[in-house]
C-alpha cells in the first residue's frame, strides 16, 4: 500500500446531529468537535483529512467516486446506510482506495438490523463502539499500514 497522506472522511445520515441525537448512545460532543478531533489526529499522523457529511446516499456515492486519484485513504461512517446500501460498498470497491469503516456505537450490540454491515466487505477494517477514538484508530490504521 502506498503512503497515505490525504484521507477523505465520509459521514452519513444524522452524524451532523451529534450531541443532539441520542447522546446516551452517540455522546454529548458535537459534529464540530468530531471534525476538530479528526483534524488533530490526521495532523499528528502526518496526513491531511478532508471531511464530508451527507444525509443523501447518492451524494456519498458521488463523493467516493470523486475521490479516485485525489485521496490515498477513506474513513467512512455510512451510519444508517451501513445496513441498507449496496451502492456505497460498490463505489468503494470501484475506486480501489483503502478504506476503514467506523461506527461511534458498537453495532454488534445494537438492534438486530444494525448488526449487518454491507460496507465492511469493501473495507480493510471495521472499528466500532469506540466513539470519536474510532476515527483516530482508522486514521492511524491507514497511515501506519503504509509504512
Amino acid at each position: 500500500m502506498k503512503k497515505v497522506k490525504k484521507i477523505l472522511v465520509i459521514n452519513g445520515p444524522n452524524i451532523n446531529l451529534l450531541g443532539l441525537r441520542e447522546p446516551e448512545i452517540y455522546g454529548a460532543k458535537s459534529y464540530a468537535d468530531l471534525l476538530a478531533f479528526i483534524d488533530a489526529v490526521a495532523k499528528e499522523a502526518g496526513a491531511e483529512a478532508e471531511c464530508f457529511q451527507s444525509n443523501s446516499e447518492g451524494a456519498i456515492v458521488d463523493k467516493i467516486q470523486q475521490a479516485h486519484g485525489k485521496f490515498d485513504g477513506i474513513v467512512i461512517n455510512p451510519a444508517a446506510y451501513t445496513h441498507t446500501s449496496i451502492a456505497i460498498p460498490d463505489a468503494l470497491k470501484a475506486v480501489g482506495i483503502p478504506a476503514v469503516e467506523v461506527h461511534l456505537s458498537d453495532i454488534s450490540k445494537r438492534e438486530a438490523y444494525r448488526r449487518i454491515s454491507y460496507t465492511s466487505e469493501a473495507c480493510r477494517a471495521t472499528i466500532a463502539g469506540k466513539g470519536f477514538e474510532g476515527y483516530g484508530e482508522a486514521v492511524r490504521f491507514l497511515t501506519e499500514a503504509a509504512r
